[in-house]
């Protein structure tokens, strides 16, 4: 549960002809209780809130700082005054309490303390709450030495980032969110801070990128505002600070983009899907700036005849690029496939998986998106190769496959 910015509706004109808006009546209201009613009102709402909330006094403040540019001139407030407006112009979300899917996977960026064979990774998560609003949320855990897996414990409370600047631009604001560092990994959320993603932030597929001495954590996720999406791009080094930006050039202006792990001959490359059917192999000199991209996948079997799209990002193997895919076929029902693309130029298609590797079976495709095989909502891998056990896992639900050379 997080705490929201509430903002209260105008009534039409002819239903309250006055020129003040309801936030003005409710701020006259407050200013109207006496000095012992208000500090008992604010008492009543520590006592049902407090606990639930990390720093609730200082929200309070700073939401009643944010809507001073909305309300008309008043009186000045007192302390409890102030943080009496603030709540009540806030209310509470729960941003996962319809689903908590679209999972990708990074290395940890802090590794202390990790016994030896292990790695310690960080999941995100798309959190989907009322209105079909999703946001993204995080959790970390450990891959011990003997291949196993355990995530941490979900901390109690959860909360929202500051803003620390917003840059506006010809398409969108550049953003920084900010986390403070007492705030655990599952207790952060990001929830959407611009109009573009107004409706949700969904889809983040994460991937550790090195560009020879500094390691960053990107993730390129689909911005929706209820009526159109496009591509953004969020950035971290510590996942305490993120920038957000928007992705310029034509083929940004769809979802499904995963960013390779590394500089190919000295470009950024993207795979992408900007027609909504086939999979595009795209080059940039600008990680903000995609244009054009040549088609390497088309729908070609029919667990896939309606449209592929890509799983995270690409996955590199001694052999070449591992891809894995997601194919859409009858009654819109999502299976998984895998392609290998050459290491040196990506654009060849070295073997392609004429049958799914996974798909929904009778007993397991129900849920909050039905006929989907759980990795087809999956938006990224790490592979753990150092593990003192090697090990294999053969999901219930998968089957034989053929490569197609």
């Amino acid at each position: 549960m997080i705490v929201r910015p509430f903002k209260p509706a105008t009534e039409p004109r002819d239903l309250n002809p006055t020129d003040k808006t309801r936030a003005n009546h409710i701020v006259e209201r407050v200013l109207a209780l006496d000095t012992k009613a208000a500090a008992a009102q604010l008492a009543d709402v520590l006592e049902n809130f407090a606990g639930r909330h990390r720093n609730l006094l200082e929200t309070f403040e700073l939401r009643a700082d944010e809507m001073e540019q909305a309300l008309a001139a008043h009186g000045t407030f007192s302390e409890i005054q102030r943080q009496l407006v603030g709540a009540y112009f806030l209310h509470e979300y729960s941003f996962e309490a319809s689903a908590l899917f679209n999972p990708s996977i990074v290395p940890h960026p802090d590794q202390s303390g990790t016994p030896a064979g292990s790695l310690r990774f960080i999941l995100s998560l798309r959190a989907v709450g009322e209105g079909h609003v999703s946001s993204l949320t995080f959790r970390a855990g450990t891959v011990a030495a003997d291949g196993s897996i355990a995530v941490d414990p979900t901390a109690r409370l959860a909360s929202s980032p500051r803003v620390g600047y917003r840059v506006p631009g010809p398409i969108g604001d550049e953003v920084e969110v900010i986390f403070k560092p007492e705030q655990d990994i599952s207790e952060r959320v990001i929830f959407p801070v611009t109009e573009s993603q107004s409706n949700g932030i969904e889809g983040a597929r994460f991937v550790e990128f090195s560009d020879g001495g500094r390691t960053t954590y990107y993730a390129t996720y689909t911005a929706y505002k209820g009526s159109a999406i496009r591509s953004e791009l969020i950035e971290t080094s510590d996942f305490l600070s993120f920038r957000m930006s928007p992705l310029h050039g034509a083929t940004a202006r769809n979802k499904g983009m995963a960013l390779f792990p590394r500089w190919i001959d000295g470009k950024y490359a993207m795979i992408a899907r900007q027609d909504n059917e086939n999979l595009y192999l795209v080059y940039s000199d600008d990680l903000y700036r995609w244009e054009g991209g040549q088609a390497i996948l088309k729908p070609q079997f029919p667990w896939e005849f309606v449209q592929i799209g890509n799983c995270g990002s690409p996955i590199e193997l001694e052999e070449g690029w591992l891809l894995l895919t997601h194919g859409v076929g009858p009654v819109r029902k999502y299976s998984i496939g895998a392609v290998l693309l050459d290491k040196r130029d990506p654009s060849r298609v070295l073997a392609r998986s004429s049958e799914p590797l996974l798909r929904p079976e009778a007993s397991e495709r129900e849920g909050y998106v039905p006929n989907v095989a759980t990795p087809a909502a999956r938006c990224g891998t790490m592979i753990r190769s150092s593990c003192h056990t090697p090990y294999r896992t053969r999901s219930p639900t998968s089957r034989p496959s053929r490569f197609q050379r």
